[in-house]
């Protein structure tokens, strides 16, 4: 059940029984949840399996895909809890690999990109498919027409090219002349630190200390995504706060390296999963 207008990626409810659905069509459309996003309803089949998110980006004649991603949505360790716009990401992602990237870019991006030039509405940026890798093979469950948070981050941390080159050529129309892109050949992964009560009612304005080390710390970065300035200190200013992001040999150190940045950050109520990225270690 999904609440068809902008809910901050939350306004979807997976139901495991009819009695789930309604009520979730309860607190969608009658309790209104998620404001005037839940004014019309969409019911979706129920899809099975691990989510991947494969980002590309397209001049609407050739298109570059970016290594694949795999985001945490439930609040909660294991996948529990209610989805959140996501908790953490790592890329690459184990669960998408050559074969199935290829079948992706054949099957998904390709065909829509040339759709949408058909249709004389051609799209340049960055198309964002997300997938659910489904017994049947990989599923669009959502399309998004910017970078992913926070798929975005793991991503760009490994991007050894430059960003500004790459989305100049978009523009322009020339991504069919730039070099292959160079990457960092070590995974990435990002922690989300969000506010207490998140993606519930949270309260904002705590001040966050500990950045200037856990940025110290090597091959980490901390990207900030609900924070303001008051009084000439940080403070949290939405439900998703903070990005911590790290690079490691391996997927299990850069998790390590990145919850090395967690422990870093404080402020009163704050939060994360402790198992961003065990998917792809268990792999």
């Amino acid at each position: 059940m999904k609440a068809d207008g902008l809910a901050a990626g939350k306004g979807v409810i997976v139901c495991q029984h009819r009695a789930d659905a309604i009520e979730a069509i309860d607190r969608i459309g009658v309790d209104r949840e998620f404001g005037d996003a839940g004014r019309d309803i969409v019911i979706e089949e129920r899809l099975d399996g691990q989510e991947a998110s494969v980002l590309a980006i397209t001049d609407g004649q050739t298109i570059v895909t970016l290594p694949p991603a795999q985001d945490h949505k439930p609040a909660k360790d294991v996948d529990k809890g209610p989805n959140t716009g996501g908790m953490g990401a790592y890329s690459p992602a184990p669960l998408v690999d050559a074969e199935m990237l290829s079948w992706i870019e054949e099957n998904v991006l390709v065909p829509t990109v040339h759709a949408m030039k058909r249709s004389r509405h051609p799209f340049r940026g960055v198309l964002y498919a997300g997938l659910m890798a489904t017994n049947q093979g990989p599923k669009v469950l959502e399309y998004n027409v910017r970078f992913g948070d926070p798929e975005c981050q793991p991503i760009l941390m490994r991007l050894q090219s430059d960003l500004v080159d790459l989305l100049e050529a978009t523009v322009d129309g020339r991504l069919d002349e730039i070099e292959p892109l160079q990457w960092d050949p070590r995974p990435a992964v990002c922690v989300v630190m969000a506010s207490e009560g998140y993606p519930g009612p949270y309260e904002k304005g705590k001040v966050i200390t500990g950045l200037d080390e856990a940025a110290a710390l090597d091959d980490v970065k901390v990207f900030h995504a609900g924070t303001a300035i008051r009084d000439g200190k940080v403070v949290s200013a939405g439900g998703r706060v903070l990005g911590v992001t790290a690079l490691g040999k391996s997927i299990a150190t850069a998790k390590l390296q990145a919850y090395r940045g967690v422990k870093c950050i404080r402020w009163p109520g704050a939060w994360c999963r402790k198992d961003i990225s065990d998917k792809a270690i268990q792999v």
